[in-house]
């Protein structure tokens, strides 16, 4: 981008200099009675069910406040719904029925009867539609009114899409799969439990129909509006055809009085190849789509709007209890907590809800098991804050045997003399310091003044046997590059700028007693005197960078407030003082051998900002990045380091509690695979800014420092994970650093940072109990304060499979599958990777239809409710920048990617896979305005697809790194005026980064809903202006379209065909 810079000179640096002129100046208790043990009431027995093949048990009456059992009607004993018998379809083979024939203009297509004997009781069925004007989406109504027109009715059994085979066929909505319609309604009042995330739907989409009566359209104008010219990735053999549909236009109309709304539509032909996605072995590759093609409704599909819309609904005024036993709240939803005893989801989420009780059953469902920890989150405004216990010199309760901390779920014996631990069943003695007789329900007296029984998280101070030094407030240390790169690119301007708001501007930016030091380096290392008592800062240079020594003790860090005018007079005058500087080395390895030398006794955290490759000096390090190697095997070997300096000095300072933050800012290849370890291994973060552009980028990066600086923060940490008996951690996933299979060193922790942890059996696990998990973090305040942060929950155990799918978390699922997958991109290929997602996504799906859907026909694809939008979610993996296919990312971009995703949490994780879109062209009056709870409402979501886009429209798309303003072409030039005060898109300015402010309510919404969006992300957001066919950001914006074709794998409806075609494949041989 820049001219290469002059040679550069070699002036004698002088030992000092002067630098510019300063002058010097309970919540309430009611939880009672919610688990078993002496100290509550006891939980009442679980509902008895018939035997098998024998009459079906009568369920006795429910007391009041208690819930249905969970799965009481035996699957053996269900009504199994007539199947009519047809020959298998094989991989590549369409319906073997007669074929389709085209439609004259105006004629509409016939819909089929099903085959003698079977009923129209199965979810998504066809029957004589009336006239049908155009598709729509489906508005949510009741979740148990089955009638609903364009409602998914609620059953037990899961989300049932019939037989998509070469494509899904049509689409309605009916009564209870596989269940005579006499019985349903006697089956669904015995079966279902009464909260809606325990009920489940079928949704079948049949091809068992005359495939003459459903012709397959070529039409070529699209449902919606086309992608602009070559926007849209093709395979590695070509370019996608643009002008091809992207889907068929419906044409819908209200039913009749009592009759099922019907949705007509066209069957599938051959799934499109998806490349680098494969099918499993032995099966066949997809072929590749040319020309026309034909699509189903893509309204009638599972649609993560509409789930997290519902979700939102059921939390919006009432708040989630943590020891009910109802669903928790998706990652997506806004609720409030209240912590009963299990720790808050915002701090950890488990796969499954209700844990298999043996491996065999575990393994029958192909679900993961695992954890995601988020230790120190953040709590919603309106959630109590975290109470912090104080045992005194003789620290916390622990156990004997396991060492688990004191928790809600512990058993007080022998009048309060004895405990047994909840996760090794041990007696332990009570302190006597910590005895408390028993009242007469078994819980201790002072229960209500025992904060560590009564909540799920809580703190403890700890005393000196648990410091590896004196704890005291954190320091900070900001190491800038300030080579000839840095000052072309503006770096140092904003970079100087953002630290001067931050250390003055920003109230209680930096902890009471809290210190700051400022390092620079190019090809030397600059030491800064910043002490108190002098009038203006002191540069010590130390140019042998072979062997770096601190050439000061006192006066490199020092409290901000004493030293503020000195600080402020350095800052100021650092772009000066290095604008002819054109030197265009920087030895990055030697300055964190400098800053470890001088936090090695105290610990701490530090900011380095660094823009090039470091090729000269202690860590140099060669230019490996080849283009060659993209989207081959041999691409994984430039996602690992060159050598092993960097880890070696990372664990150094690990040793040590220095927490190392990266900012990067790279204008070529800066091999982050290997500088990122610095991050990486301490537990800090990397942030990417490349080709980094003063205007476009200065504000994201000054938002991002301030962030970084003022969340929570602890140093110096060590975590470990604990089970109960018969389960034990497998492996863990995140940034850390790890000496032992149970411990994770931690230099820092902040807020964003989360973990993942897989579980593995060690015996079988008694259904009559519930399986534990305690987190305990042992960490430093950023106020200098030793602490031990424990989180606890309880889980269920089961022996139903239908019970771990009802109770399965498809967020946090989701989460730790992109984990585990990361972990596994250095010694994989990211094609084999990205099979192996495929396949355990049909494995799953295949799973759910053998064991607890088997009565349905082998041509239904059943997706249980929890997991319906599992194929979606798979597939936004699959085209997520960090395993995505296609030689059009560069490595450095592909392995920051690929970090973000390992140290990301549930929530953000969701957004980044699948973002959210909003349309703004037609706000109505309260959109953009705060509630009576202070929460802006936004204009409801759309999903991601061009086919949604209007091009007189305006709509804002976000993943939680980028918010993207995309304009149609045809956009009002009223709209234009009052967002942008200009009268035609041609004179937008793409470049701004904010609106301006203009009076008038359009832009005073628009405004307030996008602070709205910046403020829910721990990354901020950076503006971008997206013209339909005009801009360059268009390109990244239709890449955000998950939905699409695009990013070299296939649509949303392509990929769930493609599922279905394995799962038949799989049915049909295993028959």
């Amino acid at each position: 981008m820049y001219a290469q810079p002059p040679p550069a000179s070699d002036p004698q640096q002088p030992s000092q200099r002067p630098i510019g002129n300063a002058q010097q100046q309970p919540l309430p208790n009611s939880r009672i009675g919610w688990r078993p043990g002496p100290n509550q009431p006891p939980r009442p027995p679980p509902y008895q069910q018939g035997a098998p093949g024998g009459p079906i048990a009568v369920r006795p009456p429910l007391q009041p406040g208690q819930r249905p059992p969970i799965n009481s009607f035996p699957a053996s004993q269900r009504p199994l719904l007539p199947t009519v018998p047809r020959p298998p379809i094989g991989p590549g083979q369409s319906i073997p029925s007669g074929g389709s024939q085209p439609l004259y203009p105006g004629q509409r297509p016939t819909v089929s009867t099903p085959p003698p004997g079977l009923p129209l009781n199965s979810g998504y069925q066809q029957t004589n539609p009336t006239n049908l004007a155009m598709s729509h989406q489906y508005t949510p109504g009741p979740l148990n009114s089955s009638a609903t027109a364009g409602r998914l009715p609620q059953t037990s059994d899961g989300i049932n899409v019939d037989n998509v085979t070469d494509r899904m066929g049509n689409l309605a909505l009916n009564q209870v799969a596989g269940i005579p319609p006499q019985t349903s309604s006697q089956y669904e009042q015995n079966l279902k439990p009464q909260h809606k995330k325990t009920q489940r739907v079928h949704h079948h989409l049949t091809t068992e129909i005359n495939t003459s009566a459903y012709p397959i359209s070529t039409s070529t104008q699209p449902y919606g509006q086309q992608a602009p010219p070559n926007m849209y990735n093709g395979s590695s053999a070509g370019q996608t055809n643009l002008q091809q549909p992207l889907y068929n236009p419906m044409v819908p109309q209200p039913p009749n009085p009592g009759q099922t709304q019907v949705i007509h539509q066209p069957q599938f032909i051959q799934p499109g190849q998806v490349p680098g996605v494969q099918q499993p072995p032995s099966t066949q590759r997809p072929a590749s789509m040319s020309g026309p093609r034909s699509r189903i409704d893509p309204n009638q599909i599972p649609s993560p709007v509409v789930v997290q819309e519902q979700d939102q609904l059921s939390f919006e005024e009432q708040p989630y209890l943590t020891s009910s036993r109802t669903n928790i709240p998706l990652a997506s939803t806004d609720f409030q907590a209240i912590d009963e005893g299990n720790s808050n989801p915002r701090f950890m989420r488990l796969t499954l809800y209700s844990i298999p009780n043996t491996e065999d059953l575990l393994q029958t469902s192909h679900l993961p098991l695992g954890v995601v920890l988020q230790p120190l989150a953040k709590l919603r405004y309106d959630e109590a804050p975290l109470k912090t216990v104080d045992f005194g010199e003789n620290g916390p309760v622990r156990c004997r045997r396991c060492k688990s901390y004191i928790n809600p779920f512990v058993i007080f014996l022998d009048g309060g003399q004895r405990f047994i631990c909840n996760m090794c069943q041990f007696s332990n003695e009570v302190p006597p310091e910590y005895f408390c007789n028993l009242d007469m329900s078994g819980r201790r007296a002072d229960w209500e003044q025992r904060p560590e029984l009564q909540f799920g998280t809580v703190e403890f101070t700890v005393p000196k046997d648990y410091w590896a030094r004196p704890p005291s407030p954190v320091p900070y240390i900001f190491a800038i590059d300030v080579s000839w790169n840095s000052i072309k690119t503006g770096m140092l301007t904003k970079c100087v700028e953002a630290i001067k708001e931050i250390l003055f501007s920003t109230p209680n930016s930096i902890p009471p007693g809290g210190k700051v030091g400022i390092i620079t380096y190019d090809k030397d290392i600059h030491f800064y005197n910043i002490a108190p008592n002098l009038e203006q800062a002191q540069m010590l240079v130390v140019p042998d960078i072979n062997d770096v020594f601190v050439p000061l003790h006192a006066g490199l860090l020092v409290d901000p407030v004493e030293s503020r005018d000195v600080i402020e007079g350095l800052l100021e005058s650092l772009p000066g003082m290095f604008a002819e500087n054109k030197i265009n080395e920087s030895v990055l390895g030697a300055a964190v051998k400098a800053i470890h030398a001088s936090l090695s006794e105290t610990g701490g955290k530090v900011m380095i900002f660094q823009t090039s490759l470091p090729i000269s000096g202690p860590g140099a390090i060669r230019h490996r990045d080849d283009g060659k190697l993209y989207n081959s095997e041999k691409e994984r070997s430039l996602f690992g380091p060159q050598d092993g300096y960097y880890k070696s000095i990372a664990v150094d300072c690990v040793d040590s509690g220095i927490s190392i933050d990266l900012f990067l800012f790279p204008m070529a290849y800066i091999d982050v695979a290997t500088i990122g370890l610095l991050s990486s291994l301490t537990g800090g973060e990397t942030y990417f800014y490349p080709n980094f552009d003063f205007q476009k980028d200065g504000e994201k990066f000054a938002k991002e420092l301030k962030h970084n600086v003022t969340r929570e923060f602890g140093y110096n940490a060590l975590m470990r994970i604990r089970c109960s008996n018969g389960l034990k951690i497998d492996d863990h996933f995140g940034n850390f650093n790890m000496r032992n299979s149970t411990d994770l060193e931690l230099a820092g922790i902040d807020s964003d940072k989360a973990f993942g942890a897989s579980l593995k059996y060690d015996g079988k696990l008694d259904e009559k109990l519930e399986a534990y998990i305690q987190c305990a973090l042992l960490y430093t305040t950023s106020s200098g304060e030793r602490r031990v942060r424990t989180h606890n929950v309880g889980i269920p155990v089961t022996t139903l499979l239908g019970n771990v799918f009802r109770h399965a978390d498809i967020d946090t699922t989701v989460n730790f599958l992109a984990k585990q997958a990361v972990a596994n991109t250095v010694t994989k290929p990211l094609r084999e990777i990205r099979d192996q997602l495929t396949d355990r996504c049909v494995k799953i799906l295949m799973s759910y239809r053998k064991h607890c859907a088997s009565a349905s026909s082998p041509g239904q694809l059943i997706l249980p409710e929890s997991f319906k939008l599992l194929p979606l979610y798979a597939l936004t993996m699959l085209k997520s920048k960090a395993l995505r296919g296609g030689a059009n990312l560069t490595s450095d971009t592909r392995v920051h990617f690929m970090r973000l995703i390992k140290s990301v949490g549930v929530a953000e994780s969701i957004v980044l896979f699948y973002p959210r879109m909003l349309p703004v062209h037609n706000l109505t009056e309260q959109a953009g305005l705060p509630d009576s709870n202070g929460k802006v409402r936004l204009p409801p979501l759309i999903r991601v697809s061009y086919a949604r886009l209007e091009p007189e429209g305006a709509y804002l798309l976000e993943n939680g790194q980028i918010l993207i303003f995309w304009l149609g072409r045809q956009i009002s030039q009223e709209f234009l005026r009052n967002v942008f005060d200009v009268d035609s898109i041609d004179h937008v300015d793409p470049k701004i980064a904010s609106l301006p402010v203009l009076d008038n309510s359009t832009s005073a919404q628009i405004r307030s809903i996008i602070s709205y969006l910046q403020s829910q992300r721990s990354k901020y957001l950076r503006f971008t202006i997206a013209r339909m066919q005009i801009d360059p950001a268009e390109v990244e914006f239709n890449s955000l379209l998950v939905e699409d074709e695009n990013n070299f794998a296939m649509s949303y409806v392509d990929y769930l065909c493609y599922i279905h075609k394995q799962i038949q494949t799989e049915v049909t041989m295993s028959d």
